[in-house]
């Protein structure tokens, strides 16, 4: 039997049909693993900063019972071509599965969808789809066969660090000397308070925000989602607000989450002015020792640049 194809312009459709499929992982199990591959990550992204595009959710499915295997696309419609759901807050965008298909069960469920959205749009432009676990490729090759011209490009590069099992002091004693030095002269020095959050403050996240506004970075496009979707962190555990204070005011801040074995680094900033005690490097110090020895994550991501 060939895969169906479905497409939904609201969630709550969507979060009917797939149930907790493409919710957070419970103790581990079930879900979708990754962040941004959940249900509530693109509702919440597409509310704050998409409201003026429609959702256009493809789903493809196919099987029954425990055989029964889906394949869902975040997408948007409105002028001009139908995107993807994704934002420069969005490590990745990719075919978010359900159920457990063998490679012959993708690639069918990938040329339901490729060859179905021809007749919601000419024209589709998606990103950033990893390259490493094979999602650019799976896509390129779908569409391709489906009759679509395709053009892929780099427009940007995930970073990433993996752990390996080991501890934090193996991974450190590895770092340049110099490094090495500055952390512990400037840490000896007594100056700088460092407070890691796992759970969710109003006045921390004030902190974060004022770091953030006397930093270099450009004005934040959509400071209430952050601070909500940090929120959300905060209730689910995944949490890392760090800050960095001097005499009681912060200089440094970073927001990280911690999930099913990733550590995600969101966001960092520091106020000029300070580097003579080093703050943010600190700071970077203290959530890295967090990620290895206390959340035992097997990888860091860097996200995107």
């Amino acid at each position: 039997m060939m895969p169906g194809s479905e497409y939904h312009s609201n969630f709550a459709d969507a979060r009917k049909i797939a149930g907790k499929d493409l919710d957070r992982p419970v103790d581990g199990a079930g879900g979708q693993r990754h962040l941004f591959d959940r249900l509530d990550w693109f509702e919440q992204l597409h509310s704050a900063c998409f409201a003026e595009r429609e959702p256009l959710i493809a789903h493809a499915f196919s099987g029954a019972g425990s055989a029964k295997s889906g394949l869902w696309m975040f997408l948007t419609s409105g002028d001009g071509p139908v995107r993807s759901l994704s934002h420069w807050y969005s490590f990745a965008w990719r075919p978010i599965w359900t159920g457990a298909p063998d490679a012959a069960t993708k690639a069918a469920l990938l040329s339901t969808i490729a060859t179905s959205l021809k007749g919601k749009t000419a024209r589709a432009s998606i990103g950033p789809v990893p390259v490493e676990d094979g999602s650019a490729d799976a896509i390129e090759s779908a569409f391709r066969a489906a009759g679509w011209m395709v053009k892929s490009e780099a427009t940007s590069h995930n970073h990433w660090l993996d752990t390996d099992g080991r501890d934090f002091a193996s991974w450190w004693a590895a770092r340049p000397g110099a490094l090495r030095s500055t952390v512990q002269r400037k840490a000896k020095k007594g100056l700088v308070d460092l407070e890691i959050l796992k759970e969710f403050s109003d006045a921390a996240w004030d902190d974060y925000e004022s770091v953030y506004r006397q930093s270099w970075k450009p004005a934040e496009g959509h400071p209430d989602f952050l601070r909500e979707w940090a929120r959300g962190e905060g209730a689910a555990g995944t949490l890392r607000l760090a800050i960095a204070r001097i005499d009681g005011i912060a200089v440094a801040a970073q927001f990280w989450s911690t999930d099913n074995g990733i550590a995600y680094i969101h966001k960092l900033s520091h106020v000029s002015g300070h580097d003579a005690l080093s703050p943010g490097t600190l700071l970077t110090h203290a959530l890295f020792r967090q990620a290895f020895d206390e959340d035992r994550v097997t990888r860091i991501d860097f996200g995107t640049g």
